[in-house]
């Protein structure tokens, strides 16, 4: 299987994260030549009506909320793809992935909120697809309403548990999805540890890797990787998706039309969208996003209540927090943010282990007066709980700073060291959870890292500028 790519160490990063379709789409737009490009964009998308016929739907909100599903297209790719990325199997015709993505009416930011495949939901009534039976209401999972009743229950269903009127109906399958990537020449993803899915074939470093299309597709697909299942899969999704949009945003594709065809027609050559977002939609959204920064995107996942709730004939379904999911999706409504508001901080180095929760005692190994005390004032500083005292170490001359822990806290010191760059890690059976750091003659300075999946406010929301790499 191809490996993927590594960023050397010394290459530009190339995060500028802005929505895909905002100051390129704009420019674009305002000549002859972006009209054309759009429109014939446009003219190419399969067209649905998940609206028609509906009754009874949530009130009109503030903003714009489309609903972005990625549905399983495994009968449209080639037998080698299946092989390499491990897609054997029947398609499931069901939605793997399910997002509300809502555009603030100011068009000044952008939330994602990811529902889980296996959410318990109520079906309202319909027709099945296949079969022309009616249905009554009845329990499912909010994944099954795709292949029941195709994209006219998917959106009923999640108005119908969500409150949020849907405005707009997009759909991706994994052709469109690999194909995108490729034209992009790849996507970088970055991670605080080894990300391992015998069932997708990932096999990712630690560090940062380009992707290809295939690759991503396995990135984004994981969910045997630890006991987050689902759940760290949405995750994964959410920093992709950031980091795609950072990637087309970044380096001049959207502001090339013979590019902007080719990777718009990669995306929209198999994708299904409602017959009301056509071209004149695109343009005049884009110009209203140019204002768009890095953090004005945010990502989070409906709150869940309990993880595994058996339903009769359904099985072990993911049940919501009632009460703040409820919150949730009032604030969608209500059109306000979900991320709480926090000043702008520099890059940092995504680490498994948040420093909020390692103890570190800091000792100078060194003839250096303060050395000690500016190591532990450095490692505070980036949030590491060091003790505020450094005491003289019994190794004198120290040349390279080394980190001592127990064994079982090897997660801690690996996210230790990320911040002391150089730094030699030593075990030490009994040491206990508090980490020792002694300061060599090596030290530069501390760098700034940060937890993977830091927990960001009452909904866990991060900003777009928090899950890209740095």
């Amino acid at each position: 299987m191809p490996q993927p790519r590594r960023r050397t160490q010394d290459a530009r990063p190339r995060w500028g994260l802005r929505v895909a379709t905002s100051l390129s789409v704009l420019v674009l737009g305002a000549s002859g030549v972006g009209h054309a490009v759009v429109n014939s964009v446009d003219s190419g998308i399969d067209r649905v009506d998940p609206f028609k016929d509906m009754k009874d739907r949530p009130d009109e909100s503030k903003g714009m909320n489309l609903l972005l599903v990625g549905t399983d297209g495994r009968d449209k790719i080639t037998p080698e793809q299946k092989r390499l990325y491990h897609l054997g199997g029947a398609p499931c015709h069901c939605t793997d992935t399910i997002m509300i993505v809502h555009l603030s009416d100011d068009r000044s930011r952008a939330s994602v909120v990811s529902l889980p495949r296996d959410s318990y939901a109520e079906a309202p009534e319909h027709i099945d697809e296949s079969t022309g039976k009616h249905h009554n209401m009845h329990p499912i999972k909010i994944n099954a309403a795709y292949a029941e009743g195709g994209p006219a229950l998917a959106v009923r269903t999640v108005e119908h548990m969500t409150g949020v009127k849907i405005d707009h109906y997009l759909e991706v399958d994994f052709t469109s999805f690999m194909k995108t990537v490729d034209v992009l020449g790849g996507v970088d993803v970055c991670t605080a540890r080894p990300l391992k899915d015998t069932y997708t074939g990932l096999d990712l470093p630690v560090g940062t890797s380009s992707l290809t299309g295939g690759q991503a597709l396995q990135y984004v697909r994981s969910r045997h990787i630890d006991g987050a299942a689902d759940l760290g899969r949405m995750q994964r999704q959410q920093r992709f998706l950031a980091s795609l949009i950072a990637k087309a945003s970044s380096n001049g594709v959207l502001l090339n039309p013979v590019k902007f065809r080719q990777v718009t027609g990669a995306m929209l050559g198999s994708v299904r969208a409602d017959k009301g977002f056509g071209a004149e939609q695109l343009l005049a959204l884009a110009e209203a996003m140019r204002g768009f920064t890095p953090a004005s995107s945010e990502f989070t996942s409906v709150p869940i209540g309990q993880i595994s709730f058996p339903v009769k004939g359904i099985g072990s379904t993911v049940k919501w927090d009632e009460a703040k999911s409820k919150k949730l999706f009032q604030l969608l409504r209500d059109d306000k943010p979900l991320a709480p508001h926090r000043p702008k901080q520099p890059k940092a180095t995504p680490v498994d282990v948040s420093p909020q929760q390692i103890r570190v005692q800091v000792y100078n190994g060194t003839a250096s007066d303060g050395l000690g005390a500016r190591v532990d004032k450095e490692l505070h500083a980036t949030g590491f709980r060091t003790t505020g005292t450094s005491a003289p170490s019994l190794a004198h001359g120290v040349r390279r700073t080394f980190i001592e822990y127990d064994p079982g806290w090897d997660r801690s010191a690996t996210s230790l060291a990320a911040a002391l760059p150089g730094a030699e890690l030593r075990p030490v059976k009994g040491l206990g959870r508090t980490l020792k750091v002694t300061a060599g003659s090596d030290f530069k300075k501390v760098v700034r890292v940060r937890a993977e999946d830091a927990y960001q406010g009452e909904f866990g929301a991060v900003t777009g500028d928090q899950v890209v790499c740095p």
